[in-house]
């Protein structure tokens, strides 16, 4: 993935583009001290990713994100975690790192960003694909006028993308031309569970939590603010 760093702090940057160094899949085009300049690269070049800072002179991340009106992926670095439940607000935002930042946790951030990548919907085969009906355990989707059947315990994760839903199973990703709320209505609620506007999640799935977010898979999920309750209750507190 080609990223940028952004980051009003030098040594700050140092870092990130150490830890890139580290990690093959990650191509660090360029660094800026702020937000302004990196707007100015992006009007006339594309990344992957990008590398953000909250606390900026004159220009905050989040001033920067809404300049943008196709963001690609973006992790957040910062010192400062108290806006980590208004940052997954934001679609494009995948992760959200507190400094300083060990290589593990980055590494994990990096795996959610190129799961996103992955499971971006393909135009040429999105639009035959459509959610009908459950029955039982199953669900089943239109694929070429064929009902496929999915078992629906075998679904950890339902993530929403634009005018379609990626379905992801044990076994297999089915892109679907659908909404999330159609499909959380056909799911059983002592299994599944919206913890983000973009996401379901089969709560039996979960392997870690750890601040806002949750760990399915190598799928690093985040929780909003609003959901959180509902997700603490469902868990099996010692």
């Amino acid at each position: 993935m080609n990223c940028i760093i952004i980051d009003d702090e030098a040594t700050a940057r140092v870092i990130i583009s150490q830890l890139c160094s580290n990690i093959s899949s990650l191509n660090v085009l360029e660094e800026f001290p702020n937000a302004i300049q990196a707007i100015k690269y992006l009007n006339q070049n594309e990344v992957d990713l990008i590398f953000l800072d909250i606390h900026m002179p004159d220009f905050t991340g989040f001033d920067f994100i809404q300049t943008l009106k196709n963001p690609p992926k973006i992790i957040l670095t910062t010192s400062d975690p108290k806006f980590a439940i208004e940052a997954f607000e934001y679609d494009c935002i995948v992760d959200y790192l507190v400094k300083p930042i060990t290589p593990e946790r980055f590494q994990k951030a990096i795996l959610k960003a190129e799961s996103v990548a992955s499971t971006a919907p393909k135009k040429s085969d999105a639009n035959t694909e459509k959610v009908e009906t459950t029955s039982g355990n199953d669900l089943y989707v239109n694929i070429d006028r064929r009902l496929i059947k999915i078992d629906i315990p075998s679904i950890y994760l339902v993530e929403a993308k634009g005018d379609y839903i990626n379905v992801k199973t044990e076994d297999k990703n089915y892109t679907v031309h659908s909404t999330l709320k159609k499909i959380e209505e056909k799911l059983p609620n002592d299994l599944f569970l919206k913890i983000h506007r973009s996401y379901i999640i089969n709560v039996d799935k979960i392997i870690d939590i750890e601040d806002n977010s949750v760990l399915i898979k190598k799928d690093v999920i985040p929780v909003s603010r609003s959901n959180r309750p509902e997700l603490m209750k469902r868990l099996n507190l010692l």
